[in-house]
């Protein structure tokens, strides 16, 4: 196997000084794999204050558990001593780290048997647990007890089923009863470790690995709503599934459509579409209704589902503008665009629903919506689908031309503004606000008025009507 150039320098370089080094970890797993390694991570025998005598430019990254980050150049690779852990007080964090200068001893701390595996461009690869194993049998297994291994960090639950999604592997039996057993320790562990793990599984090609979550009783501790929604039927001609198995699906086609063509969308762009496809039906089990047909209805699960989402979503401390995007997605993700569809063309009438949506959803997000529209609609059943599609598909046409002829859908696009009210005489404060969203309302139904002459025109009326 290759490794990079520094990589190499820096492991000839503590071998030249008495020391031994190795790439080792998640590089080394990467590399068996075919994937491109995301960092190189060296191990060493050597000890903080000794590496560093040995490099010009380092940085002090984590040198309290041993890690020294060595720059070459613009990139920096983590050199970490070899260690054992002391005793674990809280399921996340050892009270002490220990030096040792035999590489078994560091390997067998390490989470699972894939990623405890080091590699040595002349000794050739050091798998002391079988990793090389269980990669060919696609499976996630702990280096030792996994019991001990989740009491010790209980993150490693959630990264255990993160890898499964990662690299579409199955979580041995032994470990996966661990994570059941264990699965009331993730309460030790904070909101944004466990976003970051859930997200990586999102966006991953085995986001199906989500239903693990609800398997070993995980979600419970952070997602209990997952739970609910996999416990809730759809007995609905437009539903195969129930609203959690449908959402999972919903997440399979984002990727899918994100893959297709990633420069559509940003990676943010991305992760707040799995998290829309993942609760944009959250609110269904709250909403269900059943008709003397029989025939499940979920009235107002668009709107309940946004302020639930906001709350899931804050209970995960994401960031305001991702709050606020993804749950304006779930509220709309429902939005019909049948109605004064005409031959698959949309009429005077329909353009004005059109303007209204892009106002409301926001300009930039309307291709989030679509995307989140179509995976949906992908993800329900045969009754209706190609229907269903082909509206969209003039939907999205809709919206293009709106764009493209520069229609004004926001009060800051019309041809007016603030200062020329007060200029007509309107006094400064809620008035000017008023009649500004009274104009962008006749705009959106006449873009083709939005001029200044004829909005002050219009203005002028109505402030003479109202006296």
């Amino acid at each position: 196997m290759i490794i990079p150039k520094n990589a190499a320098f820096i492991i000839r370089t503590l071998e030249e000084h008495g020391y031994e080094a190795y790439v080792v970890g998640g590089c080394v797993r990467d590399m068996i794999l075919g994937r491109e390694p995301g960092d190189w991570d060296i191990t060493t025998s050597a000890q903080p204050m000794q590496v560093k005598a040995l490099f010009r430019r380092t940085i002090d990254t984590g040198i309290q558990h041993g890690t020294v980050t060595v720059m070459l150049g613009d990139e920096g690779y983590e050199v970490t001593t070899y260690r054992t852990d002391g005793e674990y007080e809280d399921h996340r964090h050892p009270r002490e780290v220990l030096y040792t200068p035999d590489l078994k001893e560091d390997l067998e701390r390490r989470d699972f048997t894939i990623n405890a595996m080091a590699y040595h461009p002349e000794r050739g690869m050091i798998d002391l647990f079988d990793g090389l194993g269980d990669l060919k049998r696609r499976c996630i297994r702990c280096v030792g007890n996994p019991e001990k291994r989740f009491e010790e960090d209980a993150l490693r639950m959630l990264r255990g089923i993160r890898f499964a999604a990662q690299l579409e592997f199955d979580v041995e039996e032994q470990t996966m009863r661990a994570i059941a057993d264990k699965a009331p320790t993730l309460v030790n562990v904070s909101a944004e470790r466990i976003r970051t793990e859930l997200t990586k599984l999102l966006v991953s090609d085995g986001c199906d690995r989500l239903l693990l979550l609800a398997e070993t009783g995980l979600s419970r501790y952070f997602l209990p709503e997952l739970d609910v929604m996999l416990a809730t039927q759809q007995q609905n001609p437009h539903h195969c599934f129930d609203v959690g198995r449908h959402s999972i699906k919903v997440i399979q086609y984002v990727n899918e459509i994100y893959r297709e063509d990633t420069a559509a969308f940003s990676q943010k762009e991305h992760i707040m579409l799995v998290y829309a496809a993942l609760l944009h039906d959250v609110a269904k089990p709250d909403c269900k209704s059943v008709d003397e047909e029989g025939i499940d209805h979920f009235y107002g699960h668009p709107e309940h589902g946004e302020t639930k989402a906001k709350q899931i979503l804050r209970r995960l401390k994401f960031d305001n503008d991702t709050v606020s995007t993804v749950s304006r997605l779930i509220r709309y993700h429902d939005r019909r665009h049948a109605n004064c569809l005409v031959d698959g063309i949309y009429s005077t009438k329909g353009k004005k629903g059109m303007r209204r949506l892009i106002n409301e959803m926001g300009k930039s997000a309307m291709p989030l919506l679509f995307c989140l529209q179509q995976a949906d609609l992908c993800a329900q059943s045969a009754y209706k689908k190609e229907e269903k599609l082909q509206k969209l598909a003039a939907a999205k046409r809709c919206y293009s031309e709106i764009v493209e002829a520069g229609d004004a859908v926001t009060i800051q696009e019309l041809a007016v503004d603030g200062s020329d009210l007060i200029e007509m005489g309107v006094s400064p404060g809620p008035r000017i606000g008023e009649i500004l969203r009274q104009l962008l309302e006749y705009v959106l139904a006449n873009p083709q008025n939005n001029t200044k002459y004829k909005l002050i025109e219009l203005a002028r009326r109505w402030i003479e009507k109202d006296g």
